[in-house]
């Protein structure tokens, strides 16, 4: 639930700060959202991955201590996803890992966060992992968002180690992955509570939740400074929302939600100059992101532009090689210029870098059905 995309390199982008008393303290202590000095979660964040007594004589019951890395692990997956008597279920909640066994239901990061304290408690080597998925740009309510994904990377020694992720779909081995501290995972949980209760209208506990994912956090974590400017927006403290989307692009300067915000507030607020300023660093990253590269292709080539796609696609390819998708679009593009020698040679290119012979085998159709067209129409 984070909110941010990726975005300006440190070297193209310094922010302009805002000409402003507020500061970012004043920002964060959330005096104008209800907030009071002394207002605190009620989460601390100790109790984040802790243990209870029945997730202890859980692993009892089902993982024999003295077994392999790999045993006990597969183990305790089996424990988790094998069994009638425990059975997770999907909910929209983030849950400290004990709620979550004790409720057997959460999001993604609450089953997350769980299986990190399960096998910790077996002694397994478990750690967070945050996975660039490739953006979803959307709206809400004229504020860019988009979600970051969390999962676990199990080191198992001479064997190996394994991704463990509750969200599959939006999982793929190519994608790049970082192993990020436990600071770094609670700053992730406290924020995601923060945008649940501002979702729900509780705005002084969301200002306490994403206090504490700046706090506790591991100080590069921008998504709060962004959620926290969402809040001050919404509730038309401009001036406040300015300085956190600029708190957030300081501590991040790869964080473009905030910059994307940034820009929609100007445009709301008719402050040209630093409307027109932040356009166009953020209209010359967004072309420098093969993601949205590829996504400006489909628009192309649906709407029967073919050469403007290749030139995305084109930009797109010089900075990812290993998706299949868009290697397979620009060969049809080709396609449908009548070039088949660059048709084929894109295509082909495509079915190399699939990652699954399942997609493999999707391509070859794709292809033979595609030169099937060309024969007849030869």
């Amino acid at each position: 639930m984070a909110a941010l995309v990726a975005g300006i390199s440190s070297g193209e982008f310094s922010p302009v700060w805002a000409q402003t008393a507020v500061t970012p303290e004043e920002v964060l202590a959330g005096k104008l959202l209800g907030a009071t000095d002394d207002l605190e979660t009620s989460i601390p964040s100790s109790s984040v991955l802790a243990l209870s007594d029945e997730m202890r004589e859980f692993l009892r019951s089902h993982v024999n201590p003295g077994g392999t890395d790999v045993f006990r692990m597969q183990q305790l997956i089996d424990a988790m996803m094998g069994t009638t008597s425990f059975k997770l279920e999907y909910d929209e909640n983030t849950r400290i890992a004990s709620e979550t066994f004790r409720l057997q239901q959460g999001n993604c990061l609450s089953f997350t966060t769980l299986f990190v304290a399960l096998a910790r408690g077996t002694g397994l080597k478990a750690d967070f992992q945050e996975v660039e998925i490739p953006p979803d740009w959307s709206t809400r309510k004229d504020v860019f968002v988009l979600n970051r994904h969390v999962n676990v990377i199990v080191q198992l020694g001479a064997s190996g180690s394994r991704a463990i992720d509750f969200n599959i779909g939006d999982f793929k081995s190519t994608y790049r992955v970082e192993k990020i501290s436990d600071k770094r995972a609670i700053a992730h949980f406290f924020n995601n509570m923060g945008v649940e209760r501002m979702q729900t209208g509780q705005i002084s506990e969301a200002v306490a939740f994403f206090r504490r994912a700046i706090v506790d956090g591991d100080g590069e974590f921008s998504p709060p400074w962004t959620n926290l400017g969402m809040l001050y927006r919404k509730l038309g403290y401009y001036e406040h929302a300015e300085v956190a989307y600029i708190q957030a692009i300081k501590v991040d300067k790869e964080d473009d939600v905030a910059m994307s915000n940034l820009v929609s507030l100007y445009e709301k607020n008719g402050d040209l100059e630093k409307l027109e300023m932040y356009q166009k660093k953020v209209s010359k990253h967004r072309l420098r992101n093969p993601h949205l590269r590829y996504n400006l292709a489909r628009e192309a080539f649906s709407a029967g532009d073919y050469s403007v796609a290749i030139e995305h696609l084109k930009s797109a390819t010089r900075r990812v090689n290993d998706k299949a998708e868009y290697f397979f679009l620009l060969g049809v593009c080709y396609f449908m210029q009548g070039d088949e020698e660059k048709a084929r040679r894109w295509t082909a290119k495509a079915l190399r870098v699939a990652e699954t012979e399942e997609e493999k085998r999707r391509y070859s159709e794709k292809i033979e059905a595609l030169m099937q067209v060309s024969n007849s129409v030869h």
